[in-house]
C-alpha cells in the first residue's frame, strides 16, 4: 500500500463544521426564494457588503433574534454573505 501525500493540501477538517451547515441553510431559503442556485454570483459586491454589515448589526444587537423574512438567525446571513464575498476571492 502506498502513502498517500497531502503536503501543500488543506486540511479542510479542521473547518468547523457549524459554517458550513449555516452557509447551506441560507443558501437553500435563497434557491428556494429565487429558484436558481447560482443567481448570488449575479449579484454586485456592495449588496453582499452592505447585508452581512446589517446582518452582524442585528446580530450584535440581539444574538438570539432571527432573520423575519427566512426565519434563520443573523449570524447565519451574515456568515452566507462572507462565504459570498470570498469566493470572488477564489
Amino acid at each position: 500500500m502506498r502513502a498517500k501525500d497531502d503536503e501543500g493540501k488543506l486540511k479542510v477538517s479542521l473547518c468547523p463544521t457549524g459554517i458550513i451547515r449555516a452557509v447551506a441553510r441560507v443558501r437553500e431559503f435563497g434557491v428556494r426564494k429565487y429558484g436558481d442556485k447560482d443567481n448570488w454570483k449575479q449579484v454586485e459586491r456592495e449588496r453582499y457588503v452592505d447585508a452581512l454589515l446589517r446582518h452582524l448589526l442585528l446580530y450584535l444587537d440581539d444574538p438570539l433574534a432571527l432573520d423575519e423574512e427566512s426565519g434563520l438567525p443573523h449570524l447565519e446571513h451574515a456568515a452566507c454573505n462572507l462565504a459570498f464575498l470570498l469566493e470572488d476571492y477564489e
